[in-house]
């Protein structure tokens, strides 16, 4: 067993070699496993804030989409008292059309009656 300081220190320096490829394997591993972590907990956040502005979205399209239905139902009835004021108008014209009508029916049937009258009595 012979042991030479030159072979003792080849061996330390192996091993220091091995120790400092090690402690950067390790500080390697501790970076990947940090970064990874980061990932997780990014993912994570990102994962819980998916739905959260999902959510948020579909709030918004839910209000809009009430809002154009309070719009729809605003035009209907906009549209619907038009069509009342129409209708009241078109009614009230018929019933003045057929009192002008009826008028002038009786007008025209005095007339003939008047001219019957007329004639019969020219005849006689």
């Amino acid at each position: 067993m012979s042991c030479t300081i030159e072979k003792i220190l080849t061996d330390a320096k192996t091993l220091l070699e091995r120790l400092r490829e090690h402690d950067a394997a390790a500080e390697s591993l501790v970076d990947q496993s940090a970064a990874l972590h980061r990932r997780v907990a990014a993912m994570r956040e990102a994962g819980t804030a998916l739905p959260d502005q999902e959510i948020e979205s579909q709030i918004d399209r839910i209000c809009e989409m009430g809002e154009v239905m309070r719009k729809a139902v605003q035009v209907d009835d906009d549209q619907f008292c038009k069509i009342q004021e129409k209708l009241a108008q078109l009614e009230l014209e018929n019933k003045e059309l057929r009192e002008l009508l009826s008028i002038s029916s009786e007008s025209l049937q005095v007339r003939k009656e008047t001219s019957t009258d007329t004639a019969s009595q020219a005849i006689k």
